[in-house]
């Protein structure tokens, strides 16, 4: 089991990896859109904080020697569902290879954040 670390996505608010690469399999933890550089939510409404979620992962995955093509499920968080059609449309550019999926609507997220997205790659 390896720890994977990035400086070129933001730092596990609490505590947990970024992600953990296990038998060839990546489990990312989920990604907020914190701008690494700053350590702030990233503002502009959900297609930006998207953009940054999809940056962070693709951060995360590239740290293990992976990208958005070799991701294989993802769970999305949504704090509302409303959000659901500008979401998709910025996901899309993003994971071409239309991986299997779960996106569920939650009460809350941490930073009170509009989405957070985690994955699941094989390498």
């Amino acid at each position: 089991m390896q720890k994977i670390y990035t400086p070129s996505a933001p730092e596990a608010i609490g505590p947990y990896s970024q992600a953990i690469l296990v038998d060839g399999m990546l489990f990312t933890s989920g990604q907020i859109p914190i701008d690494p550089k700053t350590g702030n939510v990233v503002e502009g409404g959900i297609e930006a904080q998207t953009e940054q979620i999809c940056k962070n992962l693709a951060a995360v995955l590239s740290a293990a020697g992976a990208d958005f093509e070799k991701v294989i499920k993802t769970t999305c968080f949504l704090s509302d569902m409303g959000d659901f059609a500008a979401f998709n449309a910025v996901y899309a550019k993003y994971f071409t290879g239309k991986p299997a999926r779960s996106c569920v609507a939650v009460k809350a997220l941490p930073k009170g954040v509009l989405a957070e997205v985690e994955c699941i790659a094989k390498l």
